[in-house]
């Protein structure tokens, strides 16, 4: 039990919520944030014991308060996922600016804004694990996801030179990639088109957020000090690179 803490944000449903529980399970004070749905993060909280904060990490200003007073209660922050994020699909010529301004806030800034308050702190302690949430998507292109997409793959971006930054200060940054996971966004895809997709995935399945989970806890671990600057893709096969 390490008792470090850990921020997760997105962390109330689907992988966030795999994300979470795994950390608090192996001893992470963990603190997850959520956008809107003020039930649904009150009874994650009930169900889990698991803190949590209503941020929109897209807000500077924002992240910042929040950072402050979430150090002040449980003090500083040594790991943060950046799994938040939203789509606003649309093919290119339909895609109105709010769209994509929207889409870009809530994947990539904030990842920035977020990055921006705790890493001075991890610097000056010599350590810190930052860990991206990135997509298959990201990396291949999807039909009515430029928006998407491009968030995404900054994110590779972001998080490789990022860990060129943070290396000699003891801070990791990586990157996991996740394929189709069984959520409830991928739930809700027309059963046809699911199955197609499926039939592409070499093993034959979904993933399962608690296997994107175990990645993440491990990048998160003491153990994985040399391992930085890398996407790990957690995809059954599905795309290769």
């Amino acid at each position: 039990m390490n008792g470090r803490v850990a921020l997760v944000t997105g962390g109330t449903r689907g992988i966030g919520a795999a994300i979470s529980a795994a950390l608090h399970a192996n001893g992470y004070r963990v603190v997850v944030t959520y956008v809107s749905d003020d039930r649904a993060a009150h009874e994650f909280s009930l169900r889990t014991g698991i803190s949590r904060l209503k941020l929109d990490g897209g807000d500077a200003d924002a992240c910042k308060t929040a950072l402050s007073q979430l150090t002040e209660r449980f003090g500083p922050v040594e790991v943060l996922v950046n799994n938040a994020g939203i789509t606003r699909d649309a093919v290119l010529h339909r895609m109105q600016p709010e769209q994509w301004a929207a889409v870009i806030q809530n994947n990539l800034t904030a990842c920035f804004n977020l990055c921006r308050e705790v890493v001075p702190g991890m610097r000056e302690r010599g350590f810190g694990r930052i860990i991206n949430i990135g997509s298959i998507n990201g990396q291949t292109g999807q039909v009515g996801q430029t928006a998407y997409a491009a968030a995404k793959a900054g994110l590779h971006g972001f998080t490789m030179a990022l860990a060129r930054e943070g290396a000699s200060k003891g801070i990791t940054v990586n990157l996991v990639a996740p394929g189709y996971i069984e959520t409830d966004m991928v739930r809700s895809v027309n059963p046809e088109i699911l199955q197609r997709i499926i039939a592409q995935i070499p093993v034959g399945r979904l993933g399962t957020p608690e296997e994107v989970a175990r990645a993440v806890l491990f990048l998160a671990s003491d153990q994985s000090g040399f391992i930085t600057g890398s996407t790990l893709t957690i995809n059954g096969g599905h795309h290769m690179a």
